[in-house]
């Protein structure tokens, strides 16, 4: 088991390491601006993602608001199981993010998603709701890249398609643009 250990952590180091530092922050930007101009951001993805994204959730909302002094309007739209159950038996589990996102995005808001394959039909039809809209919409994908690297305007790409690095790499980003935030005078 040793060897297996050693070896998965090796790999797992060359997904870290895959982390492009300019797009994260190019992104930690954007947050800024949505954070300064009183935006929303929305954040979803499914599985792992799904728990990435209401942690992310939780560390901007609480921890850097708390920092900042002013409050990052942000929301997990994994988070309201009744309005996701609703959403996916009324029309299709593809519409359980763009179904929310009807309801509460506005033009110049943010939406973030993570996938692992990239091509998860209900966060590509979120995203392409997001860009029709008028939102911009951001990406973190796993090596596979899938529709959402074409389609989101900004798109981090881990190289690696195990699901647990790429799930683990998306979290050490989402802990770098809040930490960007709690750490430095932004």
């Amino acid at each position: 088991m040793q060897t297996y250990f050693k070896q998965y952590l090796i790999h797992h180091q060359a997904a870290i390491d895959s982390i492009p530092v300019d797009q994260v922050e190019r992104i930690v930007s954007l947050l800024k601006i949505c954070w300064q101009e009183d935006r929303q951001l929305f954040v979803f993805g499914n599985g792992g993602s799904a728990a990435n994204a209401s942690h992310f959730i939780t560390d901007l909302g609480k921890g850097a608001s708390d920092k900042l002094g002013k409050r990052f309007r942000c929301l997990s739209l994994n988070d309201n199981t009744a309005w996701l159950t609703a959403l996916g038996n009324d029309y299709s589990y593809d519409d359980v993010f763009a179904g929310q996102l009807q309801n509460y995005a506005q033009p110049g808001d943010l939406v973030l998603t993570m996938s692992v394959s990239g091509s998860s039909p209900n966060l590509v039809k979120a995203v392409q709701w997001a860009n029709d809209h008028g939102l911009t919409s951001v990406a973190l994908v796993g090596g596979k890249r899938g529709k959402l690297a074409d389609l989101a305007h900004e798109v981090i790409v881990i190289d690696s398609e195990h699901y647990g690095r790429v799930e683990d790499a998306h979290m050490t980003i989402c802990h770098m643009l809040c930490y960007a935030f709690m750490e430095n005078s932004l």
